[in-house]
C-alpha cells in the first residue's frame, strides 16, 4: 500500500545518479548563483559519510583539506542546485562512516585503493618446439 508521503517526492528523485559510498573519492558540481549568473562549482574530496538512505533526504559528507586545513562539507544528493556527482576513485573501507580521517594525519588518512575483478588472460607460453614450427618457412619446391 503507497500513502501520499511515498508518491509526494517521486518525481523530485534524480535517477541519473551513481551509487554514492563511503571511501569514493568524487567531484560534486554545484550550481552557484552570484546576482544574475550562474556557475558550476566543483567540490572534490573522499564520502566519508552517506545518512538518510535513498529517499529525497538523503545526503553526502565530503571531506577534502584544502591548504592543509579540513573542510567538510554536507551535500544532499537529490537538490535541484547539485548538478552532477563523478566517481574519480573507489577505496577499499571497512566501516560505513569514515570520521577517524578527522583526525588522520599524513600516511594514516589514506585509504587502500580497491581491487578491481578485471582479470586480463595472458597468451599461453609455448614450448621452444612449437615455436620453431611456426617460425619456419614453408618449402617450396623447385621444379627443374
Amino acid at each position: 500500500m503507497t500513502t501520499q508521503l511515498d508518491t509526494f517526492p517521486k518525481p523530485h528523485l534524480k535517477t541519473n545518479l551513481p551509487d554514492i559510498r563511503p571511501g569514493y573519492t568524487v567531484k560534486v558540481y554545484q550550481k552557484i548563483k552570484e546576482g544574475d549568473k550562474e556557475r558550476l562549482q566543483v567540490f572534490q574530496g573522499i564520502v566519508i559519510a552517506r545518512k538518510h538512505g535513498k529517499g529525497v533526504n538523503a545526503t553526502i559528507t565530503v571531506r577534502k583539506i584544502s591548504q592543509g586545513i579540513g573542510v567538510e562539507r554536507i551535500f544532499p544528493i537529490h537538490s535541484p542546485t547539485i548538478e552532477k556527482i563523478e566517481i574519480e576513485k573507489h577505496a577499499k573501507v571497512r566501516r560505513a562512516k569514515l570520521y577517524y580521517l578527522r583526525e588522520a594525519k599524513g600516511k594514516k588518512a589514506r585509504l587502500r585503493a580497491k581491487e578491481i575483478g578485471i582479470v586480463i588472460e595472458e597468451p599461453e607460453a609455448q614450448t621452444p618446439e612449437e615455436n620453431h614450427q611456426k617460425e619456419e618457412p614453408p618449402k617450396e619446391s623447385q621444379a627443374p
